[in-house]
């Protein structure tokens, strides 16, 4: 069984995050990483395949040479290969471009399954999966927190607020796991040292036989018209407990429409 892990490098959620001149993503002046979410995607992949009698766990990511990282990650906690795409041209693409870029990728590393995180954590629009099933032309089952592969059919639990429902597709299929499908494991020294030796696929649009004008800020269908930076934050209220502090509160948070 082939099973293709969709992943995506990040800027850290903890870094000074910014847009460039271009309104897209600064990703040169903030150190990156493996999506936190694709980590779950990655775990589930490996325990699929450690069920199955033959499965092999190939790692997918769209970005610039820096996104070998993410992929070295995946590698060092059990993937068996990676495949990166990256060319110029793909700079600034929305999902919708990706999603193009991807489905051609993955058609051409050959799939049963491929299985994606429940966001990315830097643009959290949750709905990379569902286009890339239409684009592949299989089903879809998505957000799920239990995933199982058996014959010729993948299942899962998607908890809802008030219940929870039992999907299932038939093979091939794309599906994306939530943070609840299970703790992912850590690289191991070990795994890191066997990561080194691993196969990386390197893409480029022409090996997908897509034009320029397909991705990209050009071949996006949405774009970042302005932005401005975040304000300053200001000082804050002080309220003074007099005997009337309760109502100073109410006062204030009434004020805001908090209340």
């Amino acid at each position: 069984m082939r099973i293709v892990v969709c992943v995506k490098y990040v800027p850290d959620a903890t870094g000074d995050r910014k847009f460039a001149d271009d309104l897209t993503v600064d990703r040169e002046d903030v150190d990156g990483l493996l999506s936190e979410l694709d980590e779950y995607a990655v775990e589930q992949a490996l325990q699929i395949a450690e069920e199955a009698d033959d499965a092999e766990v190939t790692v997918l990511t769209v970005g610039p040479e820096d996104a070998r990282d993410a992929l070295r990650k995946a590698l060092s906690m059990g993937a068996d290969k990676a495949v990166h795409v990256d060319d110029e041209s793909i700079h600034g693409s929305d999902v919708m471009a990706t999603s193009l870029v991807l489905a051609k990728a993955i058609e051409k590393t050959g799939y049963d399954l491929v299985i994606a995180g429940m966001a990315s954590t830097d643009g959290t629009m949750g709905v990379l999966p569902a286009i890339l099933a239409e684009r592949l032309g299989v089903p879809q089952v998505t957000l799920l927190s239990e995933v199982k592969v058996e014959g010729g059919k993948v299942t899962g639990r998607r908890d809802g607020d008030t219940a929870s429902e039992q999907l299932e597709a038939s093979l091939p299929a794309v599906v994306s796991v939530t943070d609840q499908s299970g703790e992912a494991r850590y690289p191991s020294f070990k795994g890191i040292m066997a990561a080194k030796k691993k196969p990386v696929e390197e893409l480029e649009l022409d090996d997908l036989d897509l034009d320029e004008d397909e991705v990209g800020l050009e071949g996006s269908w949405t774009a970042v018209d302005s932005a401005d930076e975040r304000p300053a934050r200001t000082a804050g209220t002080i309220v003074k407990d007099e005997g009337e502090g309760g109502k100073q509160l109410a006062e204030y948070l009434a004020s805001q429409k908090f209340i």
